[in-house]
């Protein structure tokens, strides 16, 4: 009775995220729309930290409750999920265009900040109080190039007839129902798993750190079939700053994070993931089915890593 109980909280979860995904999107879309502002700066802010919320939640209350250790295995879990799953996912489903400076700033920005946390766990086995604050110096940053890049670009075509309360408000209502459907459907997802013998710690680099991305992933996949690109590719780079900037040093501001040997690799593995994403774009500036596929059998090959080494 239980069993079925959480299967149908989890087909409950799931259509949370679906339909929330929808009136977030068509909310911060119309948003960008109405006011002129680029799409790709709505993705790489708004819809970024607001599909990060869970990564956020997670990690700050772990570091609150004195279990910080959880932290980097989220985000850095989450992060090479983002970029090997859900734009590989996205990209299956249709080819995403991508903006210039997502190639030349964002993207290297990204990896560029992978490779400092690395460091950071390299160096003290631990993300201190003054690394947080170094990562929170990059996350200013991030957010004044954020500005610069909203006052330089404007949006053509901008017609939207919505009012812009209703689409806010319809931005916040879906923004909302994502968070709370991820929830519902990591708790069952986790119970279900448990009840069928997988092990915890499987459990959290797998379904926990997957669940906490769920919202990038109905978000992105959802953009992209609206033909809203630069959100779907935006909402991936800036959620994978987000996380480590904001999040990490956030976390890192009230406890030392510990950074255990093993996530060495896995920062590794989200590196490369990164140069994977800038290799397959550089060129032809659009994410095409091929380098999806590619995506897919590399997260696979990750996956199959972590279930040996556990």
């Amino acid at each position: 009775m239980d069993f079925l109980l959480q299967l149908v909280l989890l087909v409950v979860g799931f259509a949370m995220l679906v339909k929330g995904a929808d009136w977030f999107v068509e909310g911060t879309a119309g948003i960008a729309r109405k006011f002129g502002i680029p799409q790709l700066v709505i993705g790489l802010t708004i819809v970024a930290m607001g599909t990060s919320a869970p990564e956020a939640a997670v990690s700050i209350t772990a570091g609150l409750k004195g279990n910080a250790g959880i932290s980097i295995g989220n985000v850095v879990g989450s992060n090479i999920l983002n970029i090997l799953i859900i734009l590989g996912i996205s990209a299956v489903i249709v080819a995403l265009a991508i903006q210039e400076s997502t190639i030349k700033y964002e993207t290297p920005y990204m990896i560029f900040i992978t490779v400092v946390l690395l460091a950071m766990g390299y160096t003290g086995g631990e993300i201190s109080f003054l690394e947080g604050v170094i990562l929170w110096v990059l996350f200013i940053v991030y957010l004044a190039y954020l500005f610069r890049l909203a006052k330089n670009g404007k949006e053509e075509d901008a017609t939207e007839d919505r009012s812009p309360l209703l689409l806010l408000l319809s931005g916040i209502v879906g923004g909302v129902i994502i968070v709370w459907g991820s929830n519902i459907t990591v708790d069952s997802a986790t119970a279900i798993a448990k009840m069928i013998g997988l092990s915890e710690s499987f459990i959290g680099l797998t379904i926990v750190a997957l669940g906490t991305s769920l919202p990038e992933l109905v978000t992105s996949v959802t953009a992209a079939k609206k033909g809203n690109a630069d959100i779907a590719i935006g909402n991936i780079v800036g959620s994978n700053i987000f996380n480590i900037l904001f999040v990490l040093g956030t976390t890192a501001l009230i406890t030392p994070i510990p950074f255990a040997s093993n996530f060495l690799i896995d920062s590794v593995i989200a590196i490369l993931a990164g140069v994977l994403l800038w290799i397959s774009v550089f060129k032809t500036k659009k994410l095409t089915r091929m380098w999806g596929i590619i995506m897919l059998l590399c997260y696979a090959a990750y996956f199959v890593y972590l279930y040996v080494s556990m």
